[in-house]
């Protein structure tokens, strides 16, 4: 069972079921990538590098979501 927590939730993902990368999570999520402004573990990272960045049982992840409105 590996762990992530989202948002200051944990989220169990089984065996083998983590999402490998950031744009993985995202989609397992049905986030929009252009949407989402994402840190890992204290860091920000940089959309263009959301598909080459790994995800490790244990990370702290907060996903921040802009909507449009008035």
């Amino acid at each position: 069972m590996a762990i992530l927590r989202i948002n200051g939730n944990e989220r169990q993902f089984k065996a083998g079921s983590l999402p490998e990368t950031l744009t993985a999570l995202l989609k397992h999520l049905n986030l929009n990538a252009a949407t989402v402004v994402a840190e890992i573990d204290g860091n920000i990272v940089q959309r263009d590098k959301f598909a080459e960045t790994k995800l490790t049982d244990g990370q702290s992840i907060e996903l921040v979501r802009f909507v449009g409105g008035g």
